[in-house]
C-alpha cells in the first residue's frame, strides 16, 4: 500500500496549542511530548486537511457543478463521511506531525544522558510571545496581557500519511489539492501565526504535490 509523508515548514511562528497553560508562566502552551518535543496531533492535522477538502468541494459545487459528485466521492473516500459512526470508512490515516527523526533522536539522547531537561529541549525550539488587547485609541486594555508559547518559524514537521486500501488517482489528486490549500494551523492562525508551506513527499522523499495536483487541475479545467 502506498505511503506518503506530509512535510510542514513553518513560515511564521506557530502555536499548536494543547488547550491549557502553565500557571504563572504561559497562558497558551504548545503540545509537546515527555522529552519536550513539540508536535501537531494527527487527529488535528486530519481535521485541517478535511476542512480544506470541504472548502474545495464547496467551491466546485458553484464553479463546476458537473464535477462536484466526482470530487465529493473522492473526499469521502479520503476522510470518511461526517458523523463519528462512519468515520471508519476513511481510507486515509494521518499520523502525528513531529520534528525530523534525526533531530528528535539527538535531543532524546541528550535528555536521557541528563545533559538537557525536557524543558531545555522545549525552550530550544520555542519562544514566549506576549500580547495585549488594545482599545480604539491604541491604548493597552487592563488585564488583557497574555503569554503564548510559539514554535519558531523555519521549524519543519513531518507526518506519515498511510492508506488502508489502494487509493484511486482521484483520491491522490484531491489530497494534493488539500495539501496545497493547507496554509495555516494552530492558535492565532487568523492573526498571522501558524503560516506554513505544506508538501506531499512520496518514495525517496521526492516532492509529488505538483505532479498529483496537475491531475486535479486538468480535470477541473477541462
Amino acid at each position: 500500500m502506498p505511503s506518503y509523508q506530509l512535510r510542514l515548514t513553518l513560515l511564521s511562528d506557530a502555536t499548536f496549542g494543547r488547550g491549557d497553560g502553565v500557571a504563572g508562566l504561559v497562558d497558551a502552551e504548545v503540545q509537546h511530548d515527555d522529552f519536550g518535543l513539540p508536535f501537531l496531533a494527527g487527529r488535528t492535522l486530519k481535521g485541517l486537511l478535511g476542512a480544506e477538502c470541504a472548502d474545495i468541494v464547496f467551491a466546485l459545487e458553484r464553479a463546476r457543478p458537473d464535477q462536484k459528485d466526482r470530487w465529493q466521492l473522492a473526499g469521502e473516500r479520503l476522510f470518511g463521511h461526517s458523523g463519528a459512526a462512519l468515520e471508519g470508512e476513511a481510507i486515509l490515516r494521518v499520523g502525528t506531525a513531529r520534528l525530523p527523526e534525526d533531530l528528535r533522536s539527538a535531543l532524546r539522547q541528550e535528555v536521557r544522558k541528563q545533559r538537557l531537561t525536557p524543558n531545555d529541549v522545549l525552550e530550544l525550539v520555542t519562544a514566549l510571545r506576549r500580547q495585549t488587547a488594545m482599545d480604539a485609541w491604541g491604548v493597552p486594555q487592563e488585564n488583557t496581557l497574555r503569554t503564548m508559547r510559539v514554535i519558531l518559524r523555519g521549524t519543519v514537521f513531518r507526518a506519515p500519511l498511510d492508506f488502508v486500501v489502494e487509493p484511486q488517482p482521484d483520491d491522490l489528486a484531491l489530497l494534493a489539492a488539500c495539501v496545497k490549500a493547507l496554509r495555516r494551523a494552530g492558535t492565532g492562525r487568523n492573526r498571522g501565526r501558524g503560516r506554513m508551506q505544506a508538501d506531499l513527499l512520496g518514495k525517496d522523499d521526492l516532492a509529488v504535490t505538483d505532479a498529483l495536483f496537475a491531475v486535479f487541475r486538468k480535470a477541473v479545467m477541462s
